[in-house]
């Protein structure tokens, strides 16, 4: 069973499409880096992932779910760290935590353990009490993601989770979402920094809505690099 399929889904904001006839499968424990230039589409795929919109055209369906149809069965497979931040400033990392394992459905000693488990993941256990308005911008990320993990999802969605970060953070987050990869979780990583595609990662290449490639980093790259082939392409299609 697939963890993640996309299929003929397509989107518009009036008369421009943001999304046309967008299809794409993702197996169990797969790390998939979706690749593309602001406008591409990513964050609209990701809304439509998360139910914050909604269309008629084309269908999700999530740990075998079908979005239209079982939205929370589909939604309960599925974590997220979105583009914006989106954390309780005025709370410390564990109530921040706290707060929406109980949005899971989770609480009492379940909750307090699983929010330790993803504190000691993530190397948080010394700001578990700090504010989360004192912590840097790669702590609050790494809050985000541990917040993401508290319900252990099938499938991760992480939008543009290191801009704004310096390199350090963005190292340790990426290999992060690897190593949860490589543990069983199906991660997909949307982005439009190069460097942060690894050359087995498959890669989905997204520009205007169409998908123009979908390959290994490392495929892509051959005879040239992933940057020059990433610029052909969404040059090829401007």
């Amino acid at each position: 069973m697939m963890s993640l399929a996309v299929e003929n889904l397509s989107f518009a904001y009036g008369p421009r499409k943001a999304l046309d006839g967008l299809s794409f499968t993702l197996d169990p424990g797969s790390f998939t880096a979706l690749l593309g230039p602001n406008g591409a589409g990513k964050s609209t795929l990701f809304s439509l992932l998360t139910r914050l919109f909604t269309t008629p055209q084309g269908r999700i369906t999530i740990a075998g779910q079908d979005l239209a149809r079982a939205p929370l069965k589909a939604l309960a497979a599925l974590g997220v760290v979105f583009q914006q931040p989106t954390l309780d400033l005025n709370l410390t990392t564990r109530r921040n935590l706290l707060y929406y394992a109980a949005l899971h459905g989770l609480s009492g000693t379940t909750a307090r353990d699983r929010a330790e488990e993803v504190l000691a993941t993530l190397s948080l256990e010394d700001r578990a009490d700090t504010p989360a308005r004192s912590l840097s911008g790669g702590q609050r990320r790494r809050v985000e993601l541990a917040r993401a993990l508290i319900h252990r999802p099938q499938v991760l969605l992480l939008d543009e989770p290191t801009v704004g970060l310096d390199a350090a953070s963005r190292r340790a987050i990426t290999d992060h979402a690897h190593q949860l990869a490589r543990d069983g979780t199906t991660v997909l990583w949307a982005t439009h920094l190069t460097d942060e595609v690894s050359p087995t990662d498959r890669c989905l290449i997204l520009h205007r809505g169409h998908l123009l490639a979908d390959a290994t980093a490392a495929a892509l790259a051959e005879g040239t690099t992933l940057t020059d082939r990433f610029l052909a392409l969404i040059g090829a299609s401007a």
